[in-house]
């Protein structure tokens, strides 16, 4: 009887580990600017004079300038320097950071989280294709991924809990100071540390690419986060999501026809690449739409304080971070396929197991605490299988474009699956989730919720088991050819 053996991981060296902690600090402070300053909005509001309608642009517009400009941000960084780019994003977070801190009215406070969106669409992509291309595809490579989703889910899952405490404790506007000492440590390190050893593609930018796809992601985005205002069936809803439409299509026809394409139909064919991230798509926007959910069960139904919300989903923090530090050695044994499958299962049944909450407060609490761990921990597995699949096997010159759509991916998801469960669960309630109410009549509506979420999880599983091509851990494609010498 054999016995199977593996060579262990290799370690990292010192410069590797430092340029892993200025990766993963900036990866971790663009997470938690998601979420930090949602807890934080009422108090905004009364400082600034803000209506409370126009509170929702506080985080709209960080979404729009993030989703809508992060894979032209990435291309552009394979075009003229990655490190180039990572230090412009964390020039323009840290002055965005500091504007919204002081800012003295809504003009100020807008602009400031369009800064911070666009921040995050230039530096997202330019820091992940950073750390695909400063370590070798296989154990090391993985490991570090591993460790990047770890730190990201577990920036969203705190982004709320810190923002509170901050608020709280020091005032709303240290939810964006927060941001300037860490930004100016890393500008002052990463030129000294960092290295873009990767060779720049020398073609022209698609324009014409670029504007059709910003254009469509504007337009989705706009869409979906107008349901819970005006519902699915509204001419603005409509229109918006049937331009989105219009404008992928374009898109995909001028990529397909492009000699300098700004994402090559060819790549976005792959097999992992399009169901690689319709994994990451799914795990991101229903573990946000969940958290939602969860959110409105113990607040409207359990009637329990924001802190003890907050307690509630710090397991869900901790099983992420378990789940990051165990990817890496999951994946190397059962490869990123089988990986996402496991991900995706084990976040899905969890979420299932959420139809037996009830009006019981302590079984409640005590269901949430097990299954957002079980959870969280499969939804990082998820997070970091399909950032494997979607960068391997391609050569360094297009790392910025993949990790320019898997950060596009995260981005889109997390600015969807709240509106898209809210809209889901309020379309089987009796009541609006604002609004006083039978805590039964709120029961049944995030009861349906959760089985749509779960279902949406399980289905994307589905389909991953059915056509992913096996890959035993992940084995490096033979290089694309460039477009322009096709």
């Amino acid at each position: 009887m054999s016995t199977k053996t593996s060579l262990p991981t290799p370690s990292l060296t010192g410069r590797q580990r430092l340029v892993l902690t200025l990766l993963l600090g900036a990866q971790f402070m663009f997470a938690l600017d998601f979420s930090i300053v949602t807890v934080a909005l009422p108090a905004m509001g009364r400082e600034l004079g803000i209506a409370d309608g126009d509170l929702q642009w506080v985080i709209t517009l960080f979404a729009l300038s993030a989703a809508g400009l992060v894979l032209l941000m990435g291309r552009i960084g394979d075009y003229y320097g990655r490190k180039r780019m990572f230090l412009i994003g964390m020039v323009i977070l840290t002055i965005a950071s500091a504007a919204g801190g002081i800012a003295t009215d809504p003009a100020i406070l807008f602009g400031a989280r369009v800064g911070q969106g666009l921040a995050t669409a230039i530096t997202m992509p330019a820091a992940l294709s950073l750390l695909t291309t400063s370590f070798e595809e296989g154990p090391l490579r993985n490991k570090a991924l591993g460790l990047n989703g770890a730190l990201l889910s577990l920036g969203f899952a705190v982004g709320a809990v810190l923002g509170g405490v901050l608020t709280d404790v020091f005032g709303w506007r240290f939810t964006f100071f927060i941001n300037v000492p860490v930004g100016i440590i890393i500008l002052a390190l990463a030129p000294f540390v960092i290295k873009d050893l990767s060779e720049r593609i020398q073609q022209k930018l698609d324009v014409p690419g670029a504007i059709t796809l910003t254009l469509g992601l504007l337009a989705l985005v706009l869409g979906v986060t107008s349901v819970e205002r005006e519902g699915w069936a509204s001419p603005t809803t409509l229109g918006l999501l049937g331009l989105a439409v219009v404008a992928f299509v374009v898109f995909w026809n001028i990529e397909a026809r492009s000699s300098h394409p700004l994402a090559a139909v060819t790549i976005l064919k792959r097999p992992s690449v399009f169901l690689g991230n319709l994994g990451g798509l799914v795990t991101f926007s229903m573990e946000s739409g969940k958290v939602f959910l969860l959110t409105i069960y113990l607040q409207r139904v359990l009637e329990s304080s924001a802190f003890a919300t907050g307690l509630a989903f710090g397991v869900l923090g901790a099983g992420a971070f378990t789940g990051g530090l165990a990817a890496a050695t999951i994946i190397n044994k059962i490869g990123a396929k089988a990986t996402l499958v496991l991900g995706l299962g084990l976040q899905g049944l969890s979420t299932l197991s959420f139809l037996f909450l009830g009006l019981n407060a302590g079984l409640g609490f005590t269901q949430i605490l097990v299954a957002t761990a079980i959870g969280g921990f499969g939804h990082v597995l998820v997070i970091v299988a399909y950032t494997v699949a979607v960068t391997s096997g391609l050569p360094d010159s297009e790392q910025g474009l993949a990790s320019g759509l898997a950060g596009q991916t995260q981005q889109v998801a997390f600015t969807i699956g709240t509106p898209i469960v809210s809209a889901i669960a309020l379309a089987f309630t009796t009541t609006n989730f604002a609004d006083p109410s039978t805590a039964q009549a709120i029961l049944g509506g995030v009861h349906f919720g959760l089985i749509i979420n779960a279902v949406i999880i399980l289905g994307a599983a589905a389909v991953i088991l059915a056509f992913l091509p096996s890959k035993k851990a992940v084995s490096p494609e033979p290089e694309l050819v460039p477009a322009e010498s096709a």
